[in-house]
């Protein structure tokens, strides 16, 4: 099983290159035009040429938002969890769907009365054919 690690290693790198070589815009792409980035992968893949090309050079990373990588953003950006009884935003959001169903509820309801008294209307006007 070890002997075939490479391969696959090999493989993988092959078509993770390829797609995000099909998934980046074209405004993103270095050097070559993106046609010619996929021809180079696809040739060149076997020896790792074509995707270390294109990992290195062809696509244009882009940098963190002021110049901050993830970790120092996230260690930066102290998140307050707050629970969702304590959450004025999330309250707010169930009194209005209260209200939303509170208005359907009363529409199915004179819906309902509406079509008692026709029921009703119709019982009377057949007995009274009779």
């Amino acid at each position: 099983m070890l002997r075939y690690l490479p391969f696959l290693l090999v493989l993988a790198l092959w078509i993770y290159a390829f797609i995000d070589c099909l998934n980046t815009p074209e405004e993103q792409v270095r050097g070559l035009p993106k046609v010619v980035w996929v021809i180079i992968i696809l040739l060149f893949g076997e020896v790792l040429v074509g995707p270390i090309a294109w990992l290195v050079a062809g696509k244009t990373r882009q940098t963190p938002a002021n110049g901050a990588t993830p970790s120092e953003w996230h260690r930066n950006q102290r998140t307050q969890f707050v629970a969702p009884d304590d959450n004025p935003e999330f309250l707010n959001s169930l009194k209005a769907e209260n209200k939303k169903d509170e208005a359907l509820l009363k529409d199915w309801e004179a819906d309902l009365r509406r079509r008692e008294e026709e029921l009703r209307r119709r019982e009377r006007g057949e007995e009274n054919e009779s």
